[in-house]
């Protein structure tokens, strides 16, 4: 069987693979909700098995359970697997679905989630129901992680994530794409820190010069924060979200700032994270209190991630696609896998737009298009 046979059988799958993301968007899977993401990866789970995967949910007592599918690779030399990254928490809090209903309108289904990123998941299973349709073997075992955390900052999954890189030969990121549906190549490092003031109180009318104002504090602060910045190198500082005081005649005691921070390069990183922990007050008495750090490394076009575009390029064309590659601000579990030096390419989900967002849809014309991309890089790689 030849490759140029995946988009046709693909495609003969459309209204199947439709039904089946219809049931996934439906089956809501909030970050913050174990029982509705265990619920979830356990119908994932089911799914797979049908496959002849081997499946594991590995437990996790603070998030949602991570779910490994496995798929061996009898008579090939290799012993070392791809790895293919999912997630399948969702931003949006249970009970959207009602307001926002799973609908199809044009070439697009819109839905929670359904970009950010189920789609993907539908991609991954006909995937690999093609290759076994098509009887196309694979060059080696494939690894399959779908973890609960992603969308809030992948604590409990991290480790899990990384123990399976350091075993892989390659690591295929589902995200979704550049609006233009360029391979993603390169990541912004993604940082958050919070800042807390601690001022003194006092009456604004009466003993004002007995206050220390931690909302003062606070400016100064902020303006030193946006000094950080190097728009040259891509390097953004944004105070998100900031709290303070009690009352306008009270002198605020306290104040807070969330702040975001993204950076291109490790040495980036390192320059601004060392800027913010060294902060001093600039108020007399006035107390500082600094949390956070980077949580995920940058993702750098290095040559190995290089070398897996240019294979995965040469895949395309033989499908008659042409992919380019794009870099985003964004972060992924790719930033975790990439910083260990494992061969790296995000931006493999569906095409669409509004992730996170009301209007959240997918592009159908290129759902099948794209998983019989994704079958054939499992089958050349």
């Amino acid at each position: 069987m030849r490759l140029e046979e995946l988009l046709p059988k693909i495609m003969e799958y459309q209204p199947q693979m439709l039904e089946v993301l219809e049931q996934l968007v439906n089956h809501e899977s909030p970050s913050d909700d174990k029982p509705a993401l265990d619920s979830y990866a356990k119908k994932l789970s089911a799914r797979f098995e049908t496959l002849g995967a081997e499946t594991r949910i590995i437990a996790d007592p603070t998030s949602g359970d991570q779910l490994q599918v496995s798929f061996s690779a009898p008579g090939t030399k290799s012993e070392r697997p791809g790895l293919l990254l999912c997630h399948y928490d969702t931003v949006f809090p249970l009970g959207t679905i009602e307001k926002q209903p799973f609908r199809l309108e044009g070439d697009k289904a819109y839905g929670p989630g359904v970009y950010d990123m189920k789609a993907s998941h539908v991609m991954v299973e006909y995937a690999l129901r093609g290759i076994a349709d098509l009887e196309l073997r694979l060059p080696r075992p494939l690894s399959v992680l779908f973890t609960s955390d992603e969308e809030i900052g992948s604590v409990a999954s991290r480790a899990i994530i990384e123990q399976q890189a350091r075993q892989s030969e390659y690591v295929l990121v589902l995200e979704p794409p550049t609006a233009e549906g360029a391979l993603k190549t390169a990541r912004k490092g993604v940082g958050g820190f919070t800042l807390k003031v601690k001022g003194r109180a006092s009456h604004a009318g009466s003993q004002p010069e007995l206050g220390i104002s931690a909302i003062n504090e606070l400016a100064h602060q902020i303006l030193y924060l946006q000094g950080l910045e190097d728009v040259k190198k891509g390097t953004t500082v944004n105070v998100g979200v900031i709290e303070g005081g009690t009352r306008s005649n009270v002198i605020a005691a306290r104040a807070t700032a969330q702040i975001d921070l993204r950076a291109w390069t490790p040495q980036e990183a390192e320059r601004i994270e060392s800027a913010i922990r060294d902060m001093k007050p600039v108020l007399p008495g006035a107390e500082l209190e600094i949390s956070g750090g980077f949580e995920r490394p940058p993702m750098m076009r290095s040559q190995g991630i290089v070398d897996l575009f240019n294979k995965a390029y040469k895949v395309g064309e033989k499908l008659g696609l042409g992919f380019q590659e794009g870099s985003t601000g964004g972060g992924s579990d790719g930033n975790f896998t990439a910083a260990l030096g494992v061969p790296t390419l995000d931006g493999l989900g569906a095409m669409g737009d509004g992730a996170h967002a009301e209007h959240e849809h997918i592009l159908l014309s290129h759902l099948p298009e794209r998983t019989a991309f994704l079958a054939a890089l499992l089958v050349e790689l």
